[in-house]
């Protein structure tokens, strides 16, 4: 059985990942997700936390993508996934805010980053307002039971090209669950974030993590977004935030360009940000991938 989600199916292979989008918003129209089914990307980060939350724009861009597909490796579309608007500051404030995932993933999106994650608490929300309550893996083991409802599948079914009781079955998060198509992350941005990420990264059902230098340097007083070299303070919260990825399974995710990417995929880094598509040409051929791009 081919995977659905690319990302998903190379990371479990031990191979890491690549992707393109940027984080104040994305094209979402129907020809543009023509365009960019043929990405060397292997997933496209949408930005729907600055930019525009457009559901109808989505799912205009998610046919766009099936239309135009499928990719060189065989899939229907390339990975898609969504940045969303709420901060993970509290579980309150992600409960509240939950209808934004059953939005995003009814539109058929393989993955969504909450940002700004700052409690274990939230973060477990987050992962719970994700899945269908069918789902038993992780229950009573940090999870309770999930919260998305039915009238989430038939759009994302046919995105898919599965049936909506298999879009049931597969649409949970990897790799807590082995099957699992779904790709969560969380962006650890604030001083809150580091001192409980530990804590954050230990909750079942996240697939990726980064430490976001942008928002981390403004809560650290730094004006412009720090780049590598990073200053001490930096580098030690990104080091926490790397050492408690290794130790939960979770990917982490982190800029390179073509010169550093072979160093950092030999320290760890699994998730490969920087948009180009030199980087991930170097990196793909010093892990003899074999999947076609």
């Amino acid at each position: 059985m081919q995977r659905i989600n690319r990302a998903v199916a190379l990371l479990a292979s031990g191979q890491p990942i690549y992707y393109d989008g940027d984080h104040t918003g994305h094209t979402l129209t129907y020809d543009k997700g023509r365009e960019d089914a043929n990405t060397w990307a292997d997933y496209i980060n949408v930005g729907m936390e600055h930019g525009a939350f457009d559901m109808t724009g989505l799912g205009m861009y998610m046919q766009g993508l099936v239309d135009g597909g499928p990719t060189t490796s065989g899939h229907r579309t390339p990975t898609i996934i969504v940045e969303g608007p709420v901060d993970g500051s509290s579980e309150s404030v992600v409960r509240h805010n939950a209808w934004q995932f059953r939005q995003i993933l009814a539109r058929g999106v393989h993955g969504i980053l909450l940002c700004m994650a700052e409690s274990a608490d939230a973060v477990r929300a987050f992962v719970e307002s994700c899945r269908y309550p069918t789902h038993a893996i992780g229950i009573g083991r940090g999870l309770r039971v999930g919260r998305r409802g039915r009238g989430s599948e038939p759009e994302a079914a046919a995105i898919w090209g599965v049936s909506q009781e298999a879009y049931i079955d597969r649409a949970d998060p990897w790799p807590l669950n082995p099957r699992g198509e779904l790709l969560l992350g969380v962006k650890i941005e604030s001083l809150e974030g580091i001192s409980n990420v530990e804590q954050i990264l230990s909750v079942p059902g996240l697939g990726f993590a980064e430490m976001g230098p942008g928002d981390l340097g403004l809560a650290m007083g730094y004006k412009q977004v720090p780049r590598e070299p990073f200053p001490p303070d930096m580098q030690r919260a990104r080091d926490r935030v790397f050492r408690s990825c290794r130790t939960n399974g979770v990917a982490f995710l982190e800029s390179c360009t073509p010169e550093t990417v072979i160093a950092k995929i030999d320290a760890g880094v699994r998730v490969i940000a920087g948009g180009r598509a030199e980087t991930a040409k170097e990196g793909r051929t010093h892990t003899r991938r074999a999947m076609p791009v």
